[in-house]
Formats: C-alpha cells, structure tokens, sequence
C-alpha cells in the first residue's frame, strides 16, 4: 500500500467511525496546512449520502465549518508567528518554502481576494490563509472571502461524491474542470453582486 492510499484509508476510517465530526476534524486539518486532501475528504462524505448513513447538507456544512476554523488557526499562526515561524516548523507539516512563496505571490498580486479565488485552487488553498494572516488581513473580512470561497468548492467535491457513487476515488480525474466551475461560479456571483450594489447606489 502506497502512501498516498495509507493516507485516504486513514481519512476514510475516521469519517465512517466519527461521521459529520470526522469529516469536520478532517477538514480543520486539511485547511490548517495539514496535508489530507479534501478531494478525498468530501467525496467520501458524498458516497455515504448515497449509502444512506449521512445527509448531504450535513456533509457539506460540517466541510465547510471546519474549512472556517482550520483557515482561521492557519491565519493566527501567519498574524502572530509570522514568517520566521512558519518557515522554522512548516517542514512538520511538510510546508515547504517554495509552497510559501506560491501562497504570497498568489496574495501580493491579488491582493484580499486571493483569498476568495485561492480557496478552490490546488496547493494554493491549503497555504493561503498564512499570507493573510501574516499582512494581517482583517479578520472579519477574512472568514467572509473564506466562507464565500469553501462553500462551492466543498459542495461539488460532496456532489461528486453522491454522483459516482462506488466510484467516488475516480473524483482526481474531475478535479481540474470542477476547480474551473467552481472558480467561474465565485466569478459570476462576486460579479453580480458588485453589478446590484453599483445599481442600488445609483438608485
């Protein structure tokens, strides 16, 4: 057994004993820089809906709650430790400097919303709320972007679960264009609500 499949048999043992709690833990986990993939995470919780033993909005909340608070411990590190302590003890959690930098040069280009966009983006996600947190991003705003951004991503990883069934392990070959719908779909919506705003003022 690779690796990678100890890995997904560790996630997939503690979601079926703990449920709506495991797929929570496994998320704060995931988006506290841990690496556990969350392509392996939701998926998972998706193909229990479809066994009968967990409900679909119950997956997909307890996901993105534990995307929030994992993002939110990530953040403090970055606000409060800064970036000699991230680089000093990331290697514990195989964070390496390259993985930093991509994060801060995805953050200084983009500025806030990288942290909205970021969330549905392979490594990106995982590290991106250190770079906010060490710009001390306000807080507030912060979990909003986080919020706005987990939620889609966690929903079509949790629908691709309920969609393939038995086969839910085959969601790697549809992570890319599900990261291309979902990253449209934040697009549209950021954008829309920017167009209903600007109009409300004129009115």
């Amino acid at each position: 057994m690779t690796e990678v499949e100890r890995l997904a048999h560790g996630i997939t043992s503690l979601i079926q004993i703990y449920g709506y709690i495991g797929i929570f833990l496994a998320m704060v986990l995931e988006s506290a820089c841990i690496p556990l993939p969350s392509e392996v995470i939701m998926p998972f919780g998706g193909y229990l809906v479809v066994l009968g033993h967990l409900n679909f909005w119950g997956v997909v909340i307890c996901g993105t709650l534990g995307n929030l608070v994992g993002s939110l411990i990530a953040y403090f590190i970055g606000r409060y430790g800064g970036r000699l302590l991230i680089l000093k003890y990331g290697r514990l959690i195989r964070l390496s400097e390259h993985h930093l930098k991509m994060a801060e040069n995805w953050f200084t280009k983009r500025g806030q919303s990288a942290v909205l966009i970021g969330r549905v983006l392979p490594i990106v996600r995982t590290f991106i709320s250190l770079p906010a947190g060490v710009a001390q991003m306000p807080v507030v705003q912060f979990l909003l972007y986080t919020l706005i951004g987990s939620l889609p991503w966690v929903y079509m990883l949790t629908w691709s679960g309920t969609a393939l069934g038995k086969g839910w392990e085959g969601i790697n070959k549809y992570v890319h264009p599900l990261t291309y719908a979902v990253v449209a779909a934040i697009v549209i919506t950021v954008a829309t609500y920017v167009v209903k705003l600007l109009r409300h003022r004129q009115e």
